[in-house]
């Protein structure tokens, strides 16, 4: 991993070897790394004026110089990979700064602000295998990371990104699952897009029926109702309107969604339909099948930010 040249200790260089911001991602290369040798976990902790990235944003360095992740728009990657490669041979967690207020005058942050980065040498790879085996059942959960005693643990979930008591939690939420039914072409669509962004489909016309108890809705699911009968969305809406899905919506012009409430008003609540977004996206309307599954993808995006951040 590291060699010595006249004295010298010569470092592996940084390689990025994926090009992924999504925490479920960058948390398995971790677990996968650590088989092959020593890792550390870089957190975004600390934001100073403007920024690319969120609080609690991380990258993960192998000890062989291969990284993943994002602590900002990939200006610093390289560098904070450099001083995790020093964390890990010296065994020792280590917080650096880059951009506004930063010892590296060299490393500038296009925004103009700066960030604080707390690099920490994994010591015990099952907290972050419990987070993998959390997300992976859809659950909600949260790494606490401590300095003063250079150690991860498994802290549940309700909290938000940001320190608490002399500790750094990092929040994790399961990724957006989106339920599609209705036209072939224009589910096609949504489909294509949503995979695209990094979201888990599933097709309503793959089950057997409307009211499967076992239909997988909860609260980080979206449904998108694209029918052009409202007789064929009825089923399901009732089941949506009913669940914990954060977003519902349905396809149809301010006529039809008009329709649409009078028929629902026979048995849902005002409350229960107030959740159902007509006619659906964020923009419209739209002509084609993929401006509108890119006005629902955005829509569906805008909405978990808005709840979830």
């Amino acid at each position: 991993m590291f060699t010595r040249s006249a004295g010298t200790i010569i470092r592996p260089t940084p390689v990025r070897v994926l090009r992924s911001d999504c925490p479920e991602d960058i948390l398995q290369f971790a677990k996968e790394a650590y088989r092959d040798g020593n890792v550390a976990l870089a957190t975004l902790t600390e934001i100073r004026g403007g920024a690319a990235r969120s609080l609690g944003s991380q990258m993960v360095i192998a000890g062989d110089g291969r990284f993943c992740g994002y602590v900002s728009g990939g200006c610093v990657e390289a560098a904070v990979t450099a001083e995790a490669l020093v964390a890990i041979e010296q065994r020792e967690d280590r917080t650096t700064r880059y951009g506004d207020g930063s010892p590296f005058f060299d490393i500038v942050l296009p925004c103009g602000g700066g960030i604080t980065v707390a690099i920490h040498v994994v010591r015990d790879i099952s907290v972050i295998d419990r987070v993998l085996q959390k997300l992976e059942r859809r659950e909600e959960t949260s790494l606490c990371y401590r300095p003063d005693t250079q150690s991860i643990s498994d802290a549940g979930g309700s909290r938000s990104n940001g320190w608490e008591a002399g500790a750094f939690y990092t929040i994790y939420r399961p990724k957006t699952r989106l339920v599609t039914s209705g036209n072939a072409l224009e589910s096609e669509a949504v489909a294509d897009v949503s995979r695209a962004a990094g979201y888990e489909v599933m097709s309503h016309q793959e089950r057997k029926s409307s009211d499967d108890p076992e239909l997988p809705i909860d609260r980080y699911t979206a449904i998108v109702l694209l029918h052009h009968d409202l007789d064929r969305e009825e089923a399901l809406l009732r089941l949506a309107m009913n669940s914990d899905a954060f977003y519902i919506g349905a396809l149809g012009s301010t006529r039809t969604h008009r329709k649409r409430v009078l028929r629902l008003q026979l048995y849902a609540s005002g409350e229960a339909i107030s959740r159902v977004k007509a006619p659906i996206g964020i923009f419209g309307p739209t002509r084609d099948a993929t401006s509108l599954a890119l006005s629902i993808v955005a829509d569906v995006a805008a909405s978990r930010l808005a709840l979830y951040g």
